[in-house]
């Protein structure tokens, strides 16, 4: 064998492989750059004063960051259950309060001695409620947000208002809307548990649902979206669920703050922008052929850090955002 002629093959390939991928990354920048068309906006239905008081809640020092299976997750699960109660949200076969155990991988313990590599969670729980559809026979879409975060390390306090009590306020205020306003679809809200540690909440559903999985049409995913400094929104889904652009493109043209598209294409197609299909906690549901919508902002400079706190998330881009969801959860219910 001519290793030397290997070789290069080889070098010609890794060549190939990565202008490939810049090409792709370029091009796939170049789309996601450029905002879906916008025109007049529709008028607020949301409370903008109750989603600024469930996120200061949320984020607030008393939740301790809301690790899950730690005092302020418990806090956080029973302020969001009460929420859901005093709706009129009904309950799942399996409760409204959804508890689930798993074994938790420390990859960190592989360098740091502090830590077991293995933690046997129990305690870690999702509440999901349901609003029922006005046809009948009615089939599901899932809204969803998860509610724990990083807690108290070190000493430190991650509070976690973007990541992501910005999401589940905007669940909340969404689930109020709808129970006042049924739509033909019945509607299951989702709070999620154990997102940080590995989607295991969603997992957890996706394995007992309480109903046919079947019946569910889509799931709409909130996950960080009260923070435009590091990019702005970027909703996912329309790539590998093209029925959804028509949709998008008309909420887009009403929103109150620039959409994009994109995050939700393979590396081969593009690049090394970054795919969030399985990136949040409609990841199981993407994994089980469910459609799905995902709203989140880019990262910016508070991710997974300590400043990521309720002063710095904008009101009125919140409150955009949330009422966006809103109108894509009745866009959904109307296909």
């Amino acid at each position: 064998m001519n290793w030397g002629r290997v070789r290069r093959s080889l070098r010609y390939v890794v060549v190939a492989a990565l202008a490939w991928a810049a090409a792709a990354t370029l091009l796939e920048k170049r789309r996601m750059a450029t905002p879906l068309p916008r025109g007049k906006p529709r008028a607020h239905e949301l409370s903008s004063a109750a989603l600024r008081d469930d996120l200061l809640t949320l984020a607030a020092p008393e939740m301790e960051g809301r690790r899950t299976a730690q005092p302020g997750g418990r806090k956080a699960r029973a302020f969001i259950a009460d929420r859901f109660m005093s709706m009129g949200l009904e309950p799942l076969p399996g409760g409204l309060v959804r508890s689930f155990s798993f074994t938790h991988t420390s990859i960190r313990a592989l360098w740091r001695r502090d830590r077991p590599f293995r933690i046997e969670i129990a305690g870690a729980a999702n509440v999901v409620g349901l609003v029922p559809g006005t046809q009948a026979g009615a089939r599901l879409l899932l809204a969803s947000a998860h509610y724990d975060h990083l807690g108290i390390r070190d000493g430190v306090l991650y509070p976690g208002a973007d990541d992501n009590a910005s999401g589940v306020a905007a669940l909340l205020a969404i689930a109020s809307w709808v129970r006042q306003h049924p739509l033909r679809h019945s509607i299951a809200f989702a709070a999620f548990d154990a997102e940080e540690l590995g989607l295991r909440g969603a997992e957890a559903l996706v394995a007992d649902t309480g109903f046919p999985l079947a019946r569910l049409d889509a799931v709409l995913n909130m996950d960080m979206i009260g923070r435009p400094d590091g990019g702005g929104l970027v909703v996912a889904g329309a790539s590998p669920h093209p029925a959804f652009r028509p949709l998008l493109e008309a909420a887009a043209a009403q929103a109150l703050i620039p959409v994009r598209l994109g995050h939700d294409k393979p590396s081969w197609q593009s690049g090394f922008v970054q795919d969030w299909t399985t990136a949040s906690d409609h990841g199981p549901f993407a994994e089980a052929a469910i459609p799905f919508l995902y709203l989140g902002v880019e990262d910016h400079a508070d991710y997974h850090g300590p400043g990521d706190t309720a002063d710095k998330i904008s009101a009125d881009y919140h409150a955009a955002v949330a009422e966006l969801a809103l109108d894509l959860l009745r866009r959904l219910d109307a296909l």
